[in-house]
């Protein structure tokens, strides 16, 4: 498998959590009861596996790969996908403070979430598409095959290192139990 095909599959799981998170969503506007576990379930979801895994694969070693084979950062499409991830750990950072909001019982504790909570989704759903069809497709073009080949062997290095031996396994693991309460 090339490194843009795992990454297009981590996109496949990312996108399940999206249509996760858009019925947490639905049903907290509609006053339904949501465990805080479950939204707890879904940042630490983000977090791992979206950034700490995903995210990390793109930026310290896709997104460097294509800078050096001469796709500009600044001002061009890595740019704009780097500060997307950015604008996505923001929302995150107002999820969990939602979170924290719900559990000290503040009045407006659950809009803060689903307000973020949206806007992470919606960025999100733009975001991989945008990888997807674009990004992805320049990768495969001006990165030799060596060094896609590379790549994934390097994809495998964050898993153990950085993300943990069984985390990402883990992660699928949540990702299919909120897929079965909520999908």
């Amino acid at each position: 498998m090339k490194a843009t095909e795992i990454l297009k599959e981590e996109h496949k799981a990312i996108r399940k959590m999206l249509n996760v998170i858009e019925k947490m969503c639905e049903k907290i506007s509609s006053n339904a009861e949501v465990p805080v576990e479950d939204l707890e379930g879904v940042v630490e979801f983000i977090r791992t596996f979206a950034d700490k895994c995903h995210h990390s694969k793109e930026e310290d070693i896709l997104f460097v790969a294509l800078e050096k084979a001469g796709i500009p950062k600044e001002d061009g499409p890595l740019g704009v996908m780097l500060m997307e991830h950015e604008q996505g750990r923001f929302f995150v950072r107002g999820m969990s403070e939602g979170i924290s909001a719900i559990k000290n019982g503040k009045e407006d504790a659950k809009k803060i979430f689903v307000e973020n909570a949206i806007n992470y989704r919606e960025l999100l759903d733009q975001h991989i598409y945008k990888e997807d069809n674009i990004l992805y497709q320049i990768a495969e073009l001006h990165i030799p095959e060596d060094r896609m080949c590379k790549m994934v062997e390097e994809f495998e290095n964050v898993e153990k290192v950085k993300v943990g031996e069984g985390v990402h396994q883990r992660m699928h693991e949540l990702l299919q139990r909120m897929v079965e309460k909520y999908l």
